[in-house]
C-alpha cells in the first residue's frame, strides 16, 4: 500500500509541475540559461550546470550563473513558469514558447512563441502589453488554484 501511495504522489507532482512550468526539452526554458537573460541575451545552457528548484531542471551556461540563481532563485524563474506571456494574456492557455524570444520587464522575464511568422512578443508590444499582462496575470492564477 506504500508503495502504491509513493506512486500516486509521484504521478501527481509530476502533472502538477509539467502544467505549472512549461518544461519542453526536460528543463525551464528549453534548457536556456535564465540568468543570462538579465543581461540582455540568451545562451543555450550546459548540461554540466544544472539544478533543481520548486521540482524542476534548469540549465546555465556558467557555473557562476549557476551560482547567482542558487542565490536569488525566484528573481530568476520566468514568468508564468516559462509559458507564453502572450498565448495567457490574449487566449487563456499556455503555449509553447521560442527561448530567443524574450523581455525582461520590471525585473521579470517573460517569454514568447515566435514561429511559422507569428512573433507573439511583436503582438504583445502592439495589443498592450500592460493590458494583456493584467490579463495573463489572472489566468494564471486561475489555472494554478
Amino acid at each position: 500500500m506504500k508503495g502504491f501511495i509513493t506512486i500516486l504522489l509521484m504521478l501527481f507532482s509530476a502533472t502538477f509541475f509539467a502544467q505549472k512550468y512549461n518544461l519542453k526539452k526536460g528543463f525551464v526554458a528549453e534548457g536556456y540559461d535564465v540568468v543570462a537573460y538579465f543581461g540582455n541575451t540568451f545562451k543555450e545552457g550546459d548540461i554540466k550546470f544544472t539544478t533543481a528548484y520548486d521540482g524542476v531542471k534548469f540549465k546555465f551556461s556558467t557555473k557562476e550563473n549557476l551560482e547567482t540563481f542558487k542565490e536569488s532563485p525566484e528573481k530568476y524563474i520566468p514568468a508564468y513558469g516559462g509559458h507564453c506571456a502572450y498565448a495567457l494574456g490574449a487566449k487563456g492557455k499556455r503555449a509553447s514558447i521560442d527561448p530567443e524570444t524574450f523581455e525582461i520587464k520590471e525585473g521579470k522575464l517573460y517569454l514568447f512563441y515566435n514561429s511559422w511568422g507569428t512573433n507573439t512578443l511583436e503582438l504583445w508590444e502592439a495589443e498592450g502589453a500592460e493590458k494583456l499582462k493584467e490579463k495573463a496575470d489572472k489566468n494564471w492564477e486561475i489555472m494554478n488554484n
